[in-house]
């Protein structure tokens, strides 16, 4: 089960990737003999949320989403799926969901899925601090005659 957490936290990484940041992190040597099983294809899917974010699921709206699949000489398969339209990304990122999954794992790991989480931690902290500090709380004052 250790390794099914780490592949859903590496896919989860390189989906919120920007193309410029995986591109700055990403190796030189990145193997061009794999296969498109599935060439990225750009299409919608809807978005839901919750009132509150625990209470009824409305939908939000629809975005554009795309997916690529791609199969090492190896015959390992990596998959992805991000949001937008920028097909060579997709294609990046389901190449290296395949390398990862192989024998040079540790070191891709340690060159582009930690960085890139590092880069994602620090922009979600930001963003709360943002939101942290435009926050309003509202309270309610009780009248003696009210009580």
């Amino acid at each position: 089960m250790e390794a099914h957490k780490a592949r859903q936290h590496w896919l989860s990484v390189l989906a919120h990737s920007q193309p410029q940041q995986l591109l700055a992190h990403c190796p030189t040597d990145l193997p061009t003999d794999y296969q498109l099983l599935r060439a990225p294809e750009t299409g919608l899917t809807r978005l839901q949320a919750r009132m509150g974010g625990t209470g009824r699921r409305f939908i939000l709206g629809d975005t554009t989403v795309t997916r690529a699949v791609v199969r090492l000489t190896n015959g390992l398969c990596g998959y992805s799926y991000i949001l937008g339209r920028d097909k060579a990304h997709a294609e990046r990122c389901a190449l290296l969901d395949a390398l990862l999954q192989g024998d040079r794992s540790p070191h891709l790991y340690q060159q582009i899925i930690a960085p890139l989480a590092a880069l994602r931690a620090e922009q979600l902290a930001l963003r709360s601090r943002e939101v942290a500090s435009s926050r309003v709380d509202f309270f309610t004052l009780v009248r003696g005659d009210n009580a």
